[in-house]
């Protein structure tokens, strides 16, 4: 187990890096919001649309795979929404946020660091399928539900431009249609021009890892506490136990999508929850405090699954 803890552990080195810089004053916050806009416009996207773009889509955009990861990330909404709705009384709008919290898992940020540090380049083929369709499925969930179980939800035309809006706004949908568009069509990119997005995208991990710490000094785990657990146990350890049990027992995934979809599963609640609660001005401090703890726990946990993966 030790083992697998190192594995994983220079991943969040970097990210404890970052906050500790920022946290300590040697790092500025305008810098901070720079290296993510820098990360999360232009060199993750770039990232994306390089790996989409040459991604052998027969052989790594399974739907059973998807279905496997995808499974656990609908189930890890309803009990977050039902749970802190029934469980915690807090109002729908409310959560339908900690339902995002549960199902919007950190796929990029952690996801891809951590299956590269384990299983080596080679093995992100399933990763990149996972997150090509991640944040268009979560917001399409997530803003259809909250407009749904709003008054605002009597005209289904709005809830279509907002789902659209978000979509079309988001640079990292942007990289991954634009990948899709070059895969499919047979497009032949020039060399230059990819050796320019390969340049950004080898930026595009470190450099958002660093931010990401940055990022979360400002979320403080204040109050809340027990459903800022249920919403880690259901990110942390429902959805990836259930993306195991459909790969593994129920579907018959290989092992090299196992791992994929598992280890993506594992990762704590994206900074994207902070972004949907914010959105809507509800919740907020359960979905900042979210990703600031089960960030730290992922260490534990995302350990564990490689160590029960085979």
């Amino acid at each position: 187990m030790l083992d697998l803890i190192l594995i994983v552990l220079p991943v969040f080195l970097v990210v404890g890096a970052g906050y500790l810089t920022v946290w300590t004053g040697l790092f500025s916050d305008d810098g901070v919001d720079a290296l993510m806009t820098f990360t999360q416009k232009f060199a993750i996207p770039a990232l994306l649309f390089g790996a989409i773009s040459t991604l052998d889509l027969e052989q790594n955009f399974d739907w059973p795979l998807l279905v496997s990861f995808y499974t656990g990330s609908l189930v890890s909404f309803i009990l977050g929404l039902l749970g802190a709705r029934f469980l915690f009384a807090r109002p729908w709008p409310d959560s339908v946020a900690i339902g995002f919290a549960a199902l919007f898992a950190n796929t990029v940020l952690l996801g891809l660091p951590v299956m590269q540090s384990a299983y080596g380049l080679a093995a992100l083929g399933p990763s990149f399928a996972i997150v090509s369709i991640h944040a268009a499925f979560c917001y399409f969930l997530g803003i259809t539900t909250m407009e749904t179980l709003t008054a605002a939800s009597r005209n289904p035309l709005r809830v279509l431009a907002t789902v659209a809006r978000a979509m079309f706004r988001n640079a990292l949908m942007i990289g991954v249609g634009l990948g899709f568009i070059v895969n499919l069509s047979g497009v032949a990119v020039p060399g230059v021009a990819t050796e320019a997005v390969d340049l950004m995208a080898r930026a595009a991990l470190p450099v958002a890892l660093f931010g990401l710490g940055g990022v979360l000094v400002r979320y403080r785990p204040e109050g809340d506490a027990k459903i800022i657990a249920y919403i880690c146990a259901l990110s942390l350890m429902l959805h990836p136990a259930i993306a195991y049990t459909m790969g593994r027992v129920v579907i018959g995934i290989d092992d090299a999508q196992l791992r994929g979809a598992v280890v993506t599963a594992a990762m704590a609640p994206g900074i994207n929850t902070y972004v949907f609660a914010n959105m809507y001005g509800v919740a907020k401090r359960v979905a900042a405090s979210a990703v600031l703890v089960g960030t730290a726990l992922s260490v534990i946990t995302a350990s564990f699954w490689l160590y029960i993966l085979p």
